[in-house]
């Protein structure tokens, strides 16, 4: 997960790594990262980071700030090459899709793209319906190609998301689409769920006093 449209990515890894049994395993920097120290529970902590569970034989990646596209080649190679090392069965990449401004969030859709006909057979499996045309930057990207390449699994999901806001309703539809996908783990969306309407009301609240 990596910061995109609505910042659907990161609220959504964030929830799975405060609902799951993860502990970090490694974290990631450069000299092209932001120089900033992310403080957690009185203890400070890189912002790229990767966390896994072994029961679960689920890792997460997050990247808690916007990264430079210069470094987006050589950190999606890097994740390739610890996935295929850690020997990951697939990659799950986490995205957000500009929603139209004449769409409500209510119509919120989430998208799949696979990088082999394998990954795509999961997405059909999974009734994840599957973008046929268009375009995806990025680490999600650079994922898929190389993915393609070398016939690795790489599936990136889509979810429709309000370009202005933190969309966490967009993120919890990501989020019902990644436990559809991943029969390891489950999630209880009921407290994201709240947490979006909450934050909807809180916009509507702001946008009324402006």
């Amino acid at each position: 997960a990596i910061p995109s449209v609505g910042l659907v990515s990161t609220i959504a890894a964030t929830y799975m790594l405060t609902n799951l049994p993860v502990d970090q395993v490694c974290a990631l920097d450069s000299e092209d990262f932001p120089p900033l120290s992310m403080v957690y529970a009185y203890r400070p902590k890189f912002p790229v980071r990767i966390y896994a569970d072994p029961k679960s034989k689920l890792s997460i990646f997050i990247a808690e700030v916007p990264l430079p596209p210069r470094v987006h080649r050589a950190l999606a190679l890097s994740l390739l090459h610890w996935a295929t090392t850690h020997r990951c069965r697939q990659i799950v990449c986490l995205e957000g899709l500009p929603l139209p401004l004449d769409e409500s969030p209510k119509d919120v859709a989430v998208w799949g793209v696979g990088s082999t006909d394998s990954a795509r057979k999961t997405l059909d499996d999974a009734k994840i319906k599957q973008l046929k045309t268009g375009m995806i930057s990025g680490v999600s990207g650079v994922l898929l190609n190389e993915g393609r390449w070398q016939f690795y699994d790489v599936i990136t999901l889509l979810a429709e998301a309000r370009v202005a806001i933190p969309d966490a309703h967009a993120a919890a539809k990501l989020l019902e689409t990644v436990d559809a996908l991943l029969p390891e783990i489950e999630l209880d969306l009921e407290p994201l769920k709240e947490q979006a309407k909450a934050l909807e009301a809180h916009l509507q609240r702001l946008r009324e006093e402006a």
